[in-house]
């Protein structure tokens, strides 16, 4: 793309002139063919999606029928699982644990990627290898002894509680953080302290801002992941009034089993809504994270 400026009478206007190059046959073979894989893998994705909405406006065993959108669509479903089950009570749930974990965790990854890449002290590179070996091992390695301590201390089917023990899992975040702030210039924070600043200042007034889309992409993804999450939830949360709406689902489809898989679709797609809201309030940080994730990380 290019510009070029032409006057006209005493106006000098400027247009923007995109200019393509011509592209030799092979390469145009190649591009087309990337272009198909893309769709093809779009398609793919879809399709399951897809075949969710359709079946949560079917009715009865049109579910089973092989066809993606019934010939009759119906919203009985949606107005069935909201009346007839804890569905907003789910929800309602779902939230608190979401964002009380995220931002648990987007001030403890803050707060310990700042250490980890601007102070030296006793300690710092043995606890970034742990922090390292801690990614290696899934979290349901540690069910056992989580439900065990939470058992003792008499926590269990306690909503709070148990965003307690999801908020400590921050590893791979902080090591994502901490690569961005190493990338920062540290002749800001240089040049600060030379003007009197503490590292609280700067932490706040020079590396906060400087951090934020990266900071919006790991709420996002700490969120997601604890709105969607069943092992650890369904080990600690027994009570009906303390269900999220991955615990709810399940219970709901396994109490239910031959009559009611379009309205556990019907509830899928309502369940969906606040990622998918919470995705496109932030998708403008999201993009400029993951690129500066992906550039300087």
């Amino acid at each position: 793309m290019e510009y070029a400026s032409a006057k006209i009478g005493d106006k000098k206007t400027t247009k923007k002139i995109y200019y393509r190059e011509k592209l030799k046959p092979h390469e145009k073979v190649s591009l087309w063919i990337s272009r198909l894989i893309i769709w093809a893998v779009i398609a793919i994705m879809m399709f399951p999606v897809a075949w969710v909405v359709g079946a949560s406006m079917a009715s009865g065993d049109a579910f089973f029928s092989g066809s993606i959108f019934p010939q009759h669509m119906t919203f009985q479903n949606y107005i069935d699982v909201l009346k007839k089950t804890n569905f907003l009570l789910w929800v309602k749930n779902s939230m608190i644990l979401s964002v009380g974990v995220a931002t648990i965790q987007l001030f403890l990854t803050a707060t310990s990627a700042y250490a980890f890449s601007r102070m030296k002290f006793v300690g710092r590179k043995n606890g970034l290898k742990t922090l390292l070996i801690m990614q290696m091992f899934p979290t349901f390695m540690a069910l056992p002894a989580i439900f065990g301590i939470m058992a003792k201390l008499n926590l269990l089917d306690n909503l709070y509680a148990l965003m307690l023990v999801m908020a400590g899992s921050s590893a791979f975040s902080i090591w994502l953080l901490k690569g961005y702030i190493d990338s920062l210039p540290k002749e800001l924070d240089e040049a600060a302290l030379v003007d009197g600043a503490t590292h609280w200042q700067i932490f706040m007034k020079i590396i906060l801002p400087l951090a934020t889309p990266m900071l919006v992409v790991i709420f996002l993804f700490s969120f997601m992941g604890v709105y969607s999450e069943f092992i650890l939830s369904s080990a600690v949360l027994k009570s009906p009034e303390n269900y999220t709406i991955a615990l709810g689902l399940q219970r709901f489809i396994q109490n239910q089993f031959s009559a009611h898989w379009t309205q556990f679709a019907a509830a899928s797609v309502m369940a969906s809504l606040p990622l998918v809201i919470l995705f496109m309030v932030l998708q403008r940080y999201l993009q400029a994270g993951l690129a500066a994730g992906a550039v300087k990380g």
